[in-house]
């Protein structure tokens, strides 16, 4: 059995996982510019923060925390790079090869986990980055080729400032939940600043409120708040449920299928994740039964 915190922070990372999954196909649903998008799903969830914060306060008497310290600052700042990359990303590749290339997230990690935490990731781990690297290769050799090469560059920074931030949080060990919500506030500004001067421009702007409300503080919150219990390896696998799902949704919906390079190499990302997760979890049981 694992230990209570450690089954806490599973089942906040595979929730926060599932709805993430849904991030790029009501992105997608929205039907707008870049920046509109940007914008409204932002500020949609600061607003929603800033409610729920308030309610929390009117049943507790107090506030949470919010931003706790240094660290929370730091993490604020890399999540809200990150949500324009990633929208970035969104606009300017194909969906599978976000969510594949993003991916690589995990292996970010136990990078800067090993660099900066001094956690060196076994030899199993190892492994997995070198099938990772030759999975993110075949995907970006494909963006190469059809010119997506910005939204491909976009995704696996995204990967990159999120395995930070991640990071961050886990060093730390301290309650990072709202920190990602309330960083929104970088790219609405952003966003909102770029949209505003022509106008808003969003078909459908029902979809991108309900992301940025609903969806998106439930998917950071979880995240941020599973480092508290899990290793930053462990919280970033739980974006392969974004991965597996996003380009399913996406198929279902737009009738979007990957090209064959994209499906090898994004095959090769999932089956990496998957096996090394699995073996994570066979060795952590090992260990609590020893």
């Amino acid at each position: 059995m694992f230990p209570t915190d450690h089954r806490k922070g599973l089942l906040l990372t595979a929730i926060g996982g599932l709805a993430l999954s849904m991030d790029i196909p009501l992105v997608r649903l929205g039907d707008g510019d870049i920046w509109s998008i940007l914008g409204v799903r932002s500020a949609a969830t600061v607003i929603a923060t800033l409610a729920i914060l308030g309610a929390m306060r009117l049943v507790s008497g107090k506030w949470p925390v919010l931003v706790p310290g240094r660290p929370g600052l730091i993490a604020g700042l890399l999540y809200g790079l990150s949500s324009l990359t990633f929208v970035l990303a969104v606009f300017n590749t194909a969906t599978a090869n976000v969510v594949f290339i993003v991916a690589f997230n995990p292996m970010f990690g136990a990078l800067l986990s090993w660099i900066f935490l001094k956690e060196k990731p076994p030899a199993a781990t190892l492994v997995a980055m070198l099938f990772m690297v030759l999975g993110v290769g075949l995907i970006v050799s494909e963006g190469l080729s059809s010119g997506h090469v910005f939204g491909d560059a976009m995704a696996l920074l995204s990967a990159l400032i999120l395995a930070a931030a991640i990071t961050v949080g886990r060093a730390s060990r301290r309650q990072m939940g709202f920190v990602p919500l309330l960083a929104a506030i970088l790219p609405a500004v952003l966003g909102l600043t770029q949209a505003l001067p022509s106008g808003l421009s969003i078909a459908h702007p029902g979809w991108i409120l309900f992301n940025g409300a609903i969806v998106m503080p439930v998917a950071f919150w979880c995240l941020a708040t599973g480092p508290r219990y899990l290793s930053a390896p462990e919280v970033g696998m739980f974006y392969l449920l974004e991965t597996v799902l996003a380009p399913i949704w996406v198929w279902l919906i737009f009738a979007e299928t990957p090209v064959t390079t994209t499906l090898v190499g994004g095959g090769i990302l999932t089956a990496t994740i998957a096996a090394h997760s699995l073996w994570m979890a066979r060795r952590k049981s090992a260990r609590q039964v020893s």
